[in-house]
């Protein structure tokens, strides 16, 4: 009897272990490193206003990642979603709000209209598919941009 409730205990903590899953890092894989979010300048929706609204990332880990289906959203639901691009070790993307030719080191969301509310706003950046969220930012009424770190 008492090998059984030694097993049964046993086999309980193995359970438990289980269900308790891997644990989730405290740094965020690709982190949001500043938001400039008020533009320059009177808000006339010129191509090289909207561009000075952007939004970098960082990558803090020492592998590449692929951000392809990743989501830049604000909290209204405008969202870019990227497209296959390949995030080096430490490196950052500059993701621009107007239009442009992407590169390695910067995107364009193509939009004719702002996307980051001066007055207050929140920056979210999720993963993939499942759509998890990875790192987020949020600023309110003073300044033009924030650090986000």
């Amino acid at each position: 009897m008492l090998r059984r409730l030694v097993s049964a205990a046993v086999a309980g903590t193995v359970t438990l272990a289980c269900l308790a899953g891997p644990a989730v890092a405290a740094t965020p894989v690709v982190e949001i490193v500043k938001v400039y979010y008020d533009s320059p300048g009177a808000d006339r929706r010129s191509n090289t206003s909207l561009n000075a609204e952007y939004v970098v990332l960082k990558n803090t880990t020492g592998k590449t990642i692929q951000l392809e289906k990743w989501v830049l959203r604000d909290k209204t639901g405008y969202k870019y979603r990227f497209l296959g691009f390949l995030l080096k070790p430490g490196k950052t993307v500059t993701v621009r709000t107007g239009t442009g030719n992407d590169g390695s080191s910067g995107v364009f969301w193509n939009r004719r209209q702002y996307v980051w509310n001066n007055d207050g706003d929140t920056a979210g950046l999720y993963r993939g598919s499942d759509l998890k969220k990875i790192d987020a930012c949020s600023w309110g009424q003073a300044g033009d941009w924030t650090n986000c770190r």
